[in-house]
């Protein structure tokens, strides 16, 4: 079996668009791809890196590009429902810590689904400690122990234990892929190249 560990934030929106590609590279590969819940703006301070927006801002050209090459993503991959989300940049540590706590919780993967919905389909501002709440009330999550469990030493601690590992293995943003803990890729636009390391591992495995 194949694993890929998917370093993500909520904040990217192309880790959002990954994460509804995955579940048809997992489909045609057999492949599980595990998510790693990891703190984007910890990973920039630690890298010296920064979000594309900041970084590319004084490029002409360059931003419009990059739109252009969302909009080819989107429709080749017909994700009709991704809408920019009109409070970005978004603050996720909350979330972040809410995805730590989900995997406690038991939530893990319908937590992912909402959230993702939330900030990159319904446009929400989900720093806001109240639209966050009615979100995951609305999505049928268990807000207070999800609440309380953020605020343990354990979830705290993972989250950033995460983040540290995602540096350590070469991550530098967010969408990072790492095949069977050997091959990285960085990008919603090397995700075929995902699939290519997956199939030839799948190979090389069955020759042996």
């Amino acid at each position: 079996m194949t694993t890929v560990e998917f370093y993500f934030d909520f904040g990217s929106p192309n880790a959002y668009l990954s994460h509804r590609v995955i579940p048809q590279i997992e489909a045609r590969t057999g492949a599980t791809f595990e998510y790693v819940p990891v703190l984007l703006g910890g990973i920039f301070k630690a890298t010296g890196n920064q979000s594309p927006a900041t970084a590319f801002a004084g490029i002409k050209n360059k931003v419009a590009y990059d739109g252009l090459e969302m909009r080819r993503f989107v429709e080749r991959h017909g994700i009709a429902q991704f809408r920019s989300n009109p409070h970005f940049p978004v603050n996720t540590l909350q979330l972040m810590r809410g995805a730590i706590a989900a995997q406690v919780a038991g939530v893990f993967e319908s937590y992912v689904d909402s959230v993702y919905a939330d900030m990159w389909e319904r446009g929400r501002k989900m720093d806001d400690p109240e639209v966050l709440r009615a979100a995951w009330s609305e999505a049928g999550l268990p807000v207070e122990e999800l609440l309380r469990l953020m605020q343990t030493d354990e979830v705290k601690s993972r989250l950033i234990g995460n983040t540290e590992a995602a540096v350590a293995k070469g991550a530098f943003g967010s969408p990072t892929f790492l095949v069977n803990g050997a091959e990285l890729f960085f990008g919603k636009d090397r995700l075929r190249d995902v699939e290519e390391e997956i199939v030839r591992q799948q190979r090389v495995r069955e020759r042996a």
